[in-house]
């Protein structure tokens, strides 16, 4: 069964999804979201859900560096309850801090112009997520 990691913006959800043997993450998408009109993706990600018979979702949870929970993190705590509500799979919340200053530090060492970073920070970010959490259990 494989893994689904998100890495929940404002604007933006990063989609990464591991193999099927649960030790690498791959980046496959990035969905544009509207939180004022309550547009989150769940759509596509439940068709993400079925069509890689997902047995799990781990979202980022943006603490704050002192540890505390912010804004940010319970926004990704609602969208937790949510996938687990709507897709009845169990949603996993990881700590992300730094995840997505250190995909933007992979990008730039890759050379990676400007707009290019932009399209692909999100994905890489939930990359880094999943692949935190696919680590921990192996």
């Amino acid at each position: 069964m494989r893994i689904l990691g998100l890495d929940v913006g404002s604007k933006t959800v990063g989609v990464a999804l591991s193999d099927e043997l649960g030790w690498t993450a791959q980046g496959l998408e990035t969905l544009k979201i509207n939180e004022e009109k309550n547009e989150f993706g769940f759509e596509r990600i439940g068709e993400i859900i079925k069509e890689y018979g997902v047995s799990t979702v781990v979202i980022g949870l943006p603490k704050n560096m002192n540890g505390s929970i912010g804004p940010r993190a319970e926004a990704s705590q609602r969208f937790a309850a949510e996938v687990e509500k709507l897709f009845e799979v169990p949603a996993v919340l990881w700590d992300e801090r730094l995840t997505t200053m250190a995909a933007e530090r992979v990008l730039l060492e890759a050379d990676v112009s400007r707009k290019k970073r932009k399209k692909v920070i999100d994905k890489m970010a939930a990359v880094m997520i999943l692949q935190g959490y696919l680590n921990s259990k192996n």
